[in-house]
């Protein structure tokens, strides 16, 4: 049997807190230049007045895009269907999440009250000047949680994609699992058993570097949407799963919801995401307005 394996400790703190990291970008702002994508970063204060990052491509409706755990607005762009959406006329706001990416990630845990993710993104819709059906709004693993939070608060999107998410995820405990077992080792130096899902997640998190204890701090402030909040949200909504992805109930999260639509692509949690059929099913739900009220 191999010994455990000891999880790294936390960087000091992500950002300008440590001097030796204001000589390099951070691996997340680096991303907005990969494969081509070169954006400049916009900032907008959350609930709390905390400097969150967001930025900007295309043209034509809005339509915001949230990203999954551990990832940045970027992602949309790099790995995701965001280039094929944005051609149909979209002009994509892609922020990244409190904790995440360019912006603020403290490790304060009074900086991640209950439903903080969503009082933020109600904060994005506001800076940015929109009204009732004036944008659209999506989101792909925790993005799409957030999402179904954003709309059981009140968001008023003309409409909305929940993707790579179900029912158990988005309405029962919220937190805990892996993830957190694996964050909490690296952040307390704990060992984990070499070759266990934790240990896989403590490498893949030392390998994009993204900060242990903001990470921990996010998935404590998520809420669950109880079943009688969901069936009241009545934003047409596309709810899109990989046929391979665990999360096997998101029919299930469709039917719940008075004006959803279900469509499955090829993949699992993570590739699908990837997949040009995630892309294809977007643009053709975004563009999709034959159930809007005609203009008088």
């Amino acid at each position: 049997m191999q010994p455990p394996i000891r999880a790294k400790g936390a960087p000091d703190r992500a950002g300008a807190d440590n001097p030796r990291r204001r000589q390099q970008p951070r691996a997340a702002e680096a991303a907005s230049f990969k494969i081509g994508h070169a954006m400049d970063i916009s900032r907008f204060a959350g609930h709390d007045g905390a400097q969150l990052a967001y930025r900007e491509t295309g043209s034509g409706r809005p339509l915001i895009l949230l990203h999954g755990y551990m990832g940045t607005g970027s992602d949309w762009l790099d790995r995701g269907p965001a280039d094929a959406v944005a051609a149909q006329g979209f002009r994509l706001v892609l922020p990244d999440l409190r904790g995440h990416g360019s912006s603020a990630g403290s490790h304060d845990a009074l900086a991640y009250p209950p439903d903080v993710l969503a009082d933020d993104g109600l904060a994005l819709i506001e800076h940015l000047g929109l009204g009732p059906g004036q944008y659209d709004l999506g989101g792909y693993s925790l993005g799409g949680r957030i999402v179904v939070r954003m709309l059981a608060r009140g968001a008023q999107p003309g409409r909305a994609v929940v993707a790579g998410q179900g029912l158990a995820k988005v309405s029962g405990p919220q937190g805990g699992g892996e993830n957190q077992r694996a964050l909490t080792a690296i952040v307390d130096g704990a060992a984990l058993d070499p070759g266990s899902t934790a240990a896989k997640i403590a490498q893949w998190v030392a390998q994009i570097g993204v900060d242990p204890r903001a990470m921990l701090h996010v998935l404590g402030s998520l809420v669950p949407t109880p079943e009688d909040s969901l069936r009241r949200i009545t934003t047409p909504t596309l709810v899109v799963i990989g046929d391979r992805d665990d999360r096997s109930d998101a029919d299930e999260l469709a039917a719940l919801l008075p004006a959803g639509r279900y469509a499955r692509v090829p993949g699992g949690h993570g590739d699908a995401f990837a997949a040009p059929e995630l892309g294809e099913a977007m643009k053709a739900f975004l563009t999709d307005r034959s159930d809007q009220p005609s203009e008088p």
